[in-house]
Parts: structure tokens; sequence; C-alpha cells
């Protein structure tokens, strides 16, 4: 439970880096950002995996946090591309 409710918040605050970062307005509310900081986290952490793996044990993986941002950030450009 506690793990579904990090999920959430880390997807908000990726999704609000996200937008910051990705010039133009974007009409999203509170679900749909955090929507698109978690499908971004899933792609970056894939990406991120595949060059690195964390350590066993490690709680937290700089690269997968970057990686989550980037994911999320080609996720904006992607509902951009489709939208219009």
């Amino acid at each position: 439970m506690f793990s579904l409710i990090w999920s959430i918040i880390v997807g908000f605050i990726v999704g609000l880096i996200a937008r910051w970062i990705v010039p133009g307005a974007e009409h999203m509310g509170f679900i749909m950002t955090t929507i698109v900081g978690i499908v971004g986290s899933v792609i970056g952490g894939f990406i991120g995996m595949l060059f690195k793996k964390p350590e066993p044990g490690q709680k937290f993986h700089a690269a997968g946090f970057l990686m989550s941002i980037v994911g999320a950030i080609v996720l904006l450009y992607l509902l951009r591309f489709v939208q219009h």
C-alpha cells in the first residue's frame, strides 16, 4: 500500500518537472499530470535498466529518477503529437 502511495507522489513530481521542462501550455489537471509522471517513470525506468541495473538492496537509483523525467518528457511530446 505504501509503495502505491509513493508511486503516486513520485509520479506527480516527475510529471510536474516534465511539464515545467517542455515548452508550451498543457492543459492537464492533477490526475493527468500524475498519470504522465507514472507512465513516464515506467518508460524511463525500463530504458534505465537497459543501461545499468541498480545495486541489490538500493532504495534510490539516481539514474532511474532522471530517466523517469526523460520518459515523461518523451510521453508529453508524444501526447502533443497525437493531439495535434
